[in-house]
């Protein structure tokens, strides 16, 4: 079309034309309004998060215009982030809910919640998979302050399906596949994590070891790097050994050249723990493991125990310490461990820890690094993940009651 053929500019349309394949953004852009300046909004294009609309900036190409702009009225963006297509989110959600602390019979189910509206430096997850852990039952019962929300769950693993405008979301964009660490909301088909303690998975890690690895994963590898640095040759108390932390500390600590003695209550979590990296095995229900551990030392004792279970191992664990060893006390499965007096460490100079996870990896840098580590494991074979049942979210009762019962081989997820 020539310049004498155009229409007046007053009634000038854009729509006979088309404008470059290159600048031409199909999903919509974020107004001046919604964008936070500091940290564009991931998952878009640059030309998206720009200060002016991708038409806005085709028009500037036509030479029939050099000193003109055609300016075009903005719509403010209802929320303050992007989403996959707005119309494909639910209004509302099935969730688990506790209206109060106590037994299973307070975990129900909701059908009509509200999705979570990520908040700055949030990301929005619609679940696959959620894990369940023995924390999940510490907060139901009150042993912890449960969630505000009064929904459990701390691991989540899904897809991306908003991003939150405002704070560091550390590059995730929608439709990424994720695994999360988060304070509480996971029974639930949405969830709003921090982006902060998110992991992008790695192409190959098949569909809920996502879930099936996180919390405990971490768990166990944060406990042999920093509780203790486990050294090559030291020989190490495991308690629960067949449990999800438990095994995930086998095949770490025989990856380190550490020597095990694992605790279990059955000839069958005992043989799990052998198959998953223990030297020595002990059965707690049909012998002493404190004399058990001073015959396999020589009367030594470990270099660090790892005891997840709690009060009923506690003063047998502590006996089991050498001198200038580590006592780690990350469980409560049998109850809180009960006050003691801390001269008592001076007889062996012995450290006394109880770590909590969070605090070791409460940095993006802390959080990445281990992550990386723990899926790197997986994808290569060097450690296995053991299922032990996948749940209904309506059934997330049997499954904490089977956890409380200390019946379980591996991991719980709740598939949703």
């Amino acid at each position: 079309m020539s310049a004498s053929t155009l229409l007046p500019r007053s009634v000038y349309k854009l729509s006979p034309l088309t404008p470059p394949r290159s600048t031409l953004v199909s999903r919509r852009y974020i107004t001046r309004s919604a964008l936070n300046q500091k940290f564009p909004s991931p998952g878009l294009p640059r030309a998206a998060t720009s200060f002016q609309s991708p038409i806005h900036q085709f028009t500037r190409t036509i030479p029939h215009f050099p000193s003109t702009k055609i300016q075009f009225p903005t719509t403010p963006t209802p929320h303050n982030y992007t989403t996959m297509s707005t119309p494909t989110l639910p209004a509302t959600m099935r969730a688990i809910k506790i209206p109060h602390t106590g037994g299973l019979e307070v975990l129900e189910l909701h059908s009509d919640l509200p999705l979570p509206t990520p908040t700055s430096g949030q990301i929005l997850i619609k679940n696959a998979f959620a894990g369940v852990n023995y924390i999940d039952t510490y907060l139901r019962t009150g042993l912890y302050p449960p969630p505000a929300s009064g929904i459990l769950g701390q691991e989540a693993e899904g897809t991306v399906v908003a991003v939150s405008a405002e704070g560091d979301t550390y590059g995730f964009k929608i439709g990424d596949r994720v695994a999360a660490f988060t304070s509480g909301g996971a029974y639930a088909e949405y969830v709003a994590v921090p982006a902060q303690t998110s992991f992008k998975l790695p192409e190959g890690i098949e569909a809920g070891l996502g879930a099936a690895s996180l919390l405990q994963g971490l768990t166990a590898l944060t406990l042999i790097r920093e509780a203790h640095p486990v050294k090559k040759g030291e020989t190490i108390l495991v308690h629960a050994a067949a449990g999800g932390v438990g095994l995930w500390l086998c095949q770490l600590l025989r990856a380190v050249g550490a020597k095990v003695i694992a605790t279990a209550s059955t000839a069958e979590k005992l043989a799990l723990a052998k198959e998953n990296g223990a030297d020595e095995l002990v059965n707690y229900k049909t012998h002493d493991f404190v004399a058990e551990v001073a015959r396999i030392t020589g009367g030594a004792g470990v270099a660090a125990v790892f005891d997840g279970v709690g009060a009923a191992t506690f003063e047998g664990s502590f006996a089991s310490v050498a001198r200038k060893g580590s006592m780690v006390s990350f469980g409560n499965a049998s109850g809180p461990v009960p006050p003691f007096t801390i001269a008592r460490l001076g007889a062996k100079n012995i450290k006394v820890l109880r770590p909590r996870l969070g605090a070791y990896v409460e940095t993006r840098e802390e959080f990445e690094t281990y992550s990386a580590e723990l899926f790197g494991f997986i994808a290569d074979g060097k450690v296995g993940v053991k299922v032990h049942g996948r749940y209904k979210l309506e059934d997330v009762a049997k499954a904490q009651g089977e956890l409380e019962g200390r019946g379980t081989v591996g991991k719980l997820l709740l598939v949703l």
